[in-house]
């Protein structure tokens, strides 16, 4: 689940988030073109390669890590949902289904790293 919702991640990055009416313009995440938004997705590419890399090593303090890295990622993710899709000079932004994905990617990265698949070491017998 955790190799989908990274790969879900990346997808969203490069799908539309918002639409401006007033300015005719479509945002994604790594085009925010007129406006002064930077590039919210470059860090969600980051995180998630992050996760992917803590994801596939078998150690316990990978996993630990991990849950660091998918909190910042999920809140990242909050934090683009409400100010890319926040009301400016009253006008509000057409929300498309990009910024969507990109926060239930987050939030499954954060459920697939909650509950990793490890293996412990068979406890010793007296």
């Amino acid at each position: 689940m955790g190799i989908l919702a990274v790969l879900l991640q990346v997808a969203a990055a490069f799908l539309p988030w918002v639409y401006i009416e007033s300015k005719e313009l479509t945002l994604t995440g790594i085009d925010t073109t007129g406006t002064n938004y930077g590039k919210p997705s470059y860090l969600h590419i980051l995180f998630a390669a992050f996760f992917l890399l803590f994801t596939l090593i078998p150690r316990l303090w990978a996993k630990r890590v991990n849950l660091l890295v998918v909190a910042l990622n999920l809140a990242w993710a909050l934090r683009n949902f409400f100010m890319v899709s926040s009301c400016q000079g009253g006008e509000c932004p057409v929300k498309k289904a990009g910024l969507f994905l990109s926060l239930l990617a987050s939030i499954l990265m954060l459920l697939s790293a909650l509950f990793p698949d490890m293996r412990l070491p068979a406890e010793k017998k007296e």
